[in-house]
């Protein structure tokens, strides 16, 4: 079983919950409806990778998003993540009215920074993803349309939260393919301090990030 690394320590999710469209200018910039209610899809443990690779059968394209870990019933940690997927196949799938697994769950779909402990007021976070010095995404739990701790009810409602259990909470507009060579820098911020980053390097071959 893959593991992440949380306040110094490893630890195996059991699953990764993700919300999709939880950022109205990311549902408009991909052409997608506003949702009636939360969009939910998962991701196993297996997705775990710790390599950014450009390509897994075709083009992947990069979701920079803010992750959180739940211990005991409640958010406990946040880390920057990375949502990989496969475009052109979620797109044929939707299409259909099909699942999105196959363009979401593959091996290696879902990269963390290091988890850190949530600070006092968490609820406002924000994210940064830079792409070779360049600002692609930026995004805050303030421009949810879901916020952390309905996203956290609304799971917990029809679904049990185990400890180690990560939520992907969704990415905000800039969202785009990732090409061979490209340095990805990912940020979580909290009253405009940085919290925790990571960088990867986008190849075709495995490498390891790191964790700053």
């Amino acid at each position: 079983m893959n593991t992440v690394r949380v306040n110094g320590r490893s630890v195996c999710p059991g699953k990764i919950v993700c919300v999709g469209r939880n950022y109205a200018a990311h549902i408009a910039e991909l052409g997608n409806s506003m949702p009636d209610e939360m969009v939910v899809f998962l991701k196993p443990n297996s997705a775990i990778g710790d390599a950014l690779l450009c390509a897994r059968g075709e083009p992947l394209h990069y979701e920079g998003e803010i992750c959180l870990m739940v211990e005991k019933g409640a958010f406990s940690a946040v880390a920057f993540g990375l949502d990989l997927t496969k475009r052109a196949l979620q797109d044929r799938l939707k299409a259909q009215g099909l699942p999105w697994e196959r363009a979401k769950a593959f091996d290696g779909a879902a990269l963390f920074s290091d988890f850190v402990p949530l600070p006092e007021g968490w609820m406002e976070l924000g994210m940064e993803l830079d792409i070779n010095g360049v600002a692609v995404q930026r995004g805050t739990t303030g421009l949810m349309l879901y916020k952390p701790d309905t996203i956290l009810a609304e799971i917990s409602s029809f679904m049990t939260l185990n400890d180690g259990d990560i939520v992907m909470t969704g990415t905000p507009e800039g969202v785009g393919p990732v090409h061979a060579g490209e340095a990805f820098v990912g940020r979580i911020l909290a009253h405009g301090k940085q919290l925790v980053s990571c960088t990867w390097t986008a190849t075709r071959m495995r490498a390891p990030p790191v964790t700053v």
